[in-house]
């Protein structure tokens, strides 16, 4: 991003932009569903807010960056609290998106519907 990428308020968004996966642009090359942020009444920076398809990858690549391994990797127990992270995220209304969690986790579409169920079984009584 060009402008004053070292002004406090931008360092202090940087990261929420990052983890939602989106991207920074100088206010004057925002387009149509960018969001401008201001400070003090001056645009400072335009978010550039990534479309919803891409946003399950990035969730995903940022589980695994927290984790320290591809999620396939971990233990049964991990990958339910996954799924659960995901679908408070809204990971399942994304189509194509128990196939996408699949995948990822290493697991059958059938084994992320049984943590789901399991998850809401568990809140429903």
């Amino acid at each position: 991003m060009t402008g004053p990428a070292d002004h406090p308020f931008i360092a202090a968004v940087k990261p929420l932009v990052d983890a939602m996966g989106g991207e920074m642009v100088a206010p004057e090359h925002a387009e149509g569903d960018d969001v401008v942020l201001a400070w003090e009444g001056r645009d400072l920076v335009a978010v550039r807010l990534p479309h919803l398809s891409d946003s399950l990858d990035h969730i995903l690549a940022d589980l695994e960056r927290r984790h320290g391994v591809p999620l396939s990797e971990l233990d049964r127990k991990t990958k339910q609290s996954v799924v659960r992270i995901l679908e408070a995220r809204g990971a399942f209304s994304v189509r194509h998106g128990v196939e996408t969690v699949a995948s990822a986790l290493g697991v059958s579409r059938f084994t992320v519907y049984n943590y789901l169920n399991r998850e809401n079984a568990a809140k429903g009584g």
